[in-house]
């Protein structure tokens, strides 16, 4: 399927979510992906059924990040195995990784070896902890060094309760996003200089950088993050509330003065907007408690739907807090992109989650399903020049399943 990334060969040694989710991005604007799995395969393969604790015949967290690639499944501790993984990336355009640097090494698979051999090789990594440091080995999923090191659990950690659980791969996807962003980048510098490059990022960076408002704030004034809740945050016009029918919804109103007037205008209280407690962005901040009782007071009589129509009409910006099932029949979901149609093996198509970009002149599209472990490997080993009598003593080696 063409898309801007068509032509572009990648070669993936990845496990989890963090690197496949950029391998599979990049599978979806159009390039040629050939995901290499251990024998027994990517061991995201099988955590989903168990997780979830009913059999089920997909598994669509896997799917999501690995659709429209290829698989070939080597068993990298004999030397032919090695071998093979090294004939595709003499021939690939990015090799993206998430294996701890020391495997890659012991592997002959570092960035100094692979960028001898292949210098046009744009070799992307993203690690739990950095390249360097006194941790930059430690073993890392998103919920430890995005989640919790990084601060984003404290920080919306309301006092007195327990961390918030995060929910599956929200580090991770930032991850991927970002490495293909990375990649597409440094083959965009190729172009111009002929040359691939090390393209790397880490979870803790980008828990860093998601949370950067707070952080910057600690590092230029020494401001601490402080946990929100609906009683001290600095603006309640920007804040979560309950309705008649149970409910929530969040009011946008960031810009304060602003937005006052409008809200107070969908409330039909024009009492409110002379009442000198929340006259002004200061004294609502110093009145924050008594202003959300009021306004807790009044959205608890009419529904979500009553309440929308009036902050239509009014001008006052909202959004609901939708659940996921929610979610997936909202029209303007749908509308927005947010879905794909997946081909499936049997000809028919299956509901995905789509990659968040798209572009108007080199459209993309999911090349097709998710591969299964090895599902390839034949046909790659063809690719690569290997004969079938070739073939089959790698099976006997055990170099391949």
């Amino acid at each position: 399927m063409a898309g801007p990334c068509e032509g572009i060969r990648v070669v993936e040694l990845a496990v989890w979510v963090a690197g496949p989710s950029a391998g599979g991005i990049l599978a979806d604007w159009g390039a040629d992906v050939v995901k290499i799995e251990p024998r027994e395969g990517d061991p995201f393969r099988g955590l989903f059924m168990v997780a979830a604790g009913i059999e089920l015949p997909a598994n669509p967290p896997f799917e999501l990040d690995n659709r429209g690639k290829r698989s070939i499944a080597l068993d990298l501790r004999t030397d032919e195995g090695r071998t093979i993984a090294l004939a595709l990336l003499d021939q690939a355009d990015v090799f993206v990784t998430n294996v701890r640097p020391a495997a890659l090494a012991r592997l002959g698979l570092d960035y100094d070896t692979l960028a001898a051999r292949n210098p046009r090789l744009v070799y992307s990594r993203v690690t739990g902890y950095g390249e360097t440091g006194p941790e930059a080995h430690r073993p890392a999923y998103d919920v430890g060094a995005f989640w919790a090191r990084a601060g984003i659990a404290a920080a919306l950690t309301a006092p007195g309760t327990d961390p918030p659980v995060q929910r599956g791969a929200m580090g991770d996807h930032v991850a991927g996003m970002t490495l293909a962003g990375g990649i597409t980048a440094a083959l965009l510098a190729r172009e111009r200089t002929g040359r691939g490059q090390l393209v790397t990022t880490s979870l803790l960076r980008i828990g860093v950088f998601v949370l950067g408002w707070d952080t910057n704030s600690a590092l230029r004034f020494g401001i601490e993050a402080t946990p929100m809740t609906r009683t001290n945050q600095p603006n309640p016009v920007i804040s979560c509330y309950r309705t008649s029918d149970e409910r929530w919804f969040w009011l946008l109103g960031l810009q304060g003065q602003r937005h006052w007037p409008d809200l107070v205008r969908a409330l039909a209280r024009p009492d409110l907007l002379n009442d000198s407690r929340f006259a002004t962005i200061t004294t609502r901040r110093e009145n924050v408690v008594e202003l959300v009782a009021i306004l807790d007071a009044i959205f608890a009589t009419k529904s979500l739907a009553e309440w929308g129509q009036a902050f239509d009409d009014a001008g006052m910006w909202w959004a609901p807090v939708q659940t996921t099932k929610e979610v997936i029949a909202d029209p303007q979901v749908h509308a927005a992109g947010s879905f794909v149609e997946v081909p499936q093996v049997d000809g028919t198509t299956a509901p995905g989650v789509a990659t968040p970009l798209d572009f108007s002149e080199t459209q993309w599209a999911p090349a097709g399903a998710t591969p299964e472990c090895g599902q390839h490997t034949e046909d790659i080993l063809l690719e690569l020049g290997y004969e079938w009598d070739a073939i089959a003593g790698l099976k006997e080696r055990g170099a391949i399943p």
